[in-house]
Order: structure tokens, then sequence, then C-alpha cells
């Protein structure tokens, strides 16, 4: 196993739960890989969903994997919830050499390739540790060789390495925010966890998706501040929420106009990742610097 656990007692947590160490050699491959971050509920699995479908219009080879316990960043591909990388691995007791591609891996609209880390139950556990299992086991199963695109879809804000560990594996983080204070807030930390990553690993910003948002002016005035930019920008629309209802992408509605301008900013932000936009040497704010800084009228 690739994971070191550490003595709970040790590390002062409460009984039955673990911390885990990551395993710095497990590496993804050749794929670019991103990581999709933002405050809880700012629509990272809408984003992540349909960029994917935007990768795979690309002609590239796509794999998502959702990081969420309630598992449900692909359902719009799959158009189900799909089992869990860890409910796998316990049904064979988690013998993973027992396992099978279609245990785990589901395909997705337009080929994309589907996978939902899950999590460990709830107070006990650490989000790291199913991120390693997963990209362990995709490696065995050697998923990885033949894939152009890997996104990491990230619950919520990042308040613990767990949260973090995708970062480990990624290129690039994508910060997926709204025009309030409470997701630009969210983003801040999120640019600090991955300033502290970068120190280790190979992740940069890759810039900042506005979503669900008529206006940029505070995002914007934030990423000025900070050394950030915004990449793409996905206001809030009926069609989006409908789109979650059908369970499916937003590339299968009846196109209309106001749905046809969103399919090709994905496809146009899609295109920007793949040829490698610049990466962001943003630097975060003070949390008190930045409650000044966010002055809303």
């Amino acid at each position: 196993m690739n994971i070191a656990i550490r003595n709970p007692v040790a590390s002062r947590q409460p009984e039955g739960s673990v911390q885990v160490e990551l395993d710095p050699t497990l590496k993804i491959g050749t794929a670019k890989v991103f990581a999709v971050y933002g405050k809880g509920g700012i629509g990272k699995s809408t984003t992540s969903s349909n960029l994917s479908v935007a990768f795979s219009k690309l002609g590239k080879r796509v794999l998502q994997i959702g990081c969420d316990p309630k598992h449900d960043s692909t359902f719009t591909l799959t158009k189900r919830l799909a089992p869990t990388v860890i409910d796998a691995l316990e049904a064979v007791q988690f013998h993973s050499e027992e396992l099978r591609i279609e245990d785990f891996v589901a395909e997705g609209y337009n080929g994309v390739m589907c996978v939902e880390a899950g999590g460990p139950p709830a107070g006990t556990g650490c989000g790291g540790y199913v991120v390693g299992q997963t990209v362990k086991l995709l490696k065995e199963h050697h998923l990885l060789e033949d894939t152009d695109v890997v996104i990491f879809d990230v619950l919520g804000d990042v308040v613990c390495g767990g949260f973090a560990s995708p970062l480990q594996h990624a290129d690039q983080a994508l910060i997926v925010t709204a025009n309030d204070f409470d997701s630009i807030f969210a983003m801040n930390r999120i640019v600090a966890a991955i300033h502290a990553k970068s120190k280790n690993y190979n992740v940069r910003l890759g810039g900042v998706i506005a979503n669900r948002s008529a206006k940029t002016d505070e995002i914007d005035r934030f990423n000025a501040a900070v050394g950030l930019e915004r990449i793409a920008h996905f206001p809030d629309l009926d069609v989006v929420r409908r789109s979650r209802l059908k369970k499916s992408t937003l590339f299968e509605m009846e196109p209309t106009p106001e749905l046809v301008a969103v399919t090709d900013e994905y496809m146009r932000l899609a295109a920007h990742l793949w040829a490698g936009g610049k990466p962001l040497a943003a630097l975060p704010m003070k949390d008190r610097d930045l409650f000044e800084f966010l002055g809303f009228d």
C-alpha cells in the first residue's frame, strides 16, 4: 500500500480517526492533469463534467475523477450514481487485484471515462487516502497510460491536507468562483493551499472560472490584487440548472442561442487549457486584509 497511516494517538486524533501521508513516488504519467477547486455548491461538478466533454470533443481521451463522498461528480456524464473506488475495494476486502475495470470505471457521454473515488466513513478517515488509493488502482490497471486529460473534481474549500491531495498529481489547479464574498474568501484559501503545495510539487495556478454570476467585477478586482486571471465566465442560467435535473451535460441539451454561447465558452476554455496557459504565481491575502479589501456596496 502506498499510503502511510500515522499513529492516531501520536497525532492526537480522536479514536478511530487516521491521518495519511501521500507516497511522493505515485505519479499519474504523461496526461495533462487539472484539479478543480472552489467553495462548496459553486458548481464544480457541473464545470468539471462539461469541461470533460469539451476536451473529448477536441478529440482528447478524458478521465474525470470525482473526489466527494456523495459521488455525484460524474452523474450527468453517466446518468447514474457510479459505484465508488472505496466501495469496490471494500467488496473485495481491499485485494485490488481481484477488481475488474468495470467495477470502478464507467464510460460516460462522448467517451469520457468516469471514476468516483468516494470517501471514508464520516469522521473516521482522510480524503487523501481515498485519492491515493484511486490513483494507485488506476495505475495498476494501466488506465492512465492511454489518457490525455485527467480532471479531479474536488469537494469544497481546502481545509486539510486530504482535500489538497489532488494537487500532488495536478499540473494546474482551476478555481471556480462566484462574484460574492464567500466564494472569493474560499478562493483566497485555495490560492494559499496551491502556493504551499507548489513548493514541493509541480502544480501551479491555471486560472479562475467565474460561475453563476452576471458580473465579474469583484472577481476581477481580487484577481488583479493577488496575481490571478479569469479564463472563463459562465453566467447564472436556468438551462444549467435544468441540465442537472435532466442528468445531462450542457452539450446534450436542446440548443438555444444562450446554450450555444455557454458550450462555445467551454470549448474555448478546453482549447486554452490544452494549449498550455501560463502558470500564475499568485500570492494569497491575509484574512484580515481580505475582509477589508472586499468592501461590497
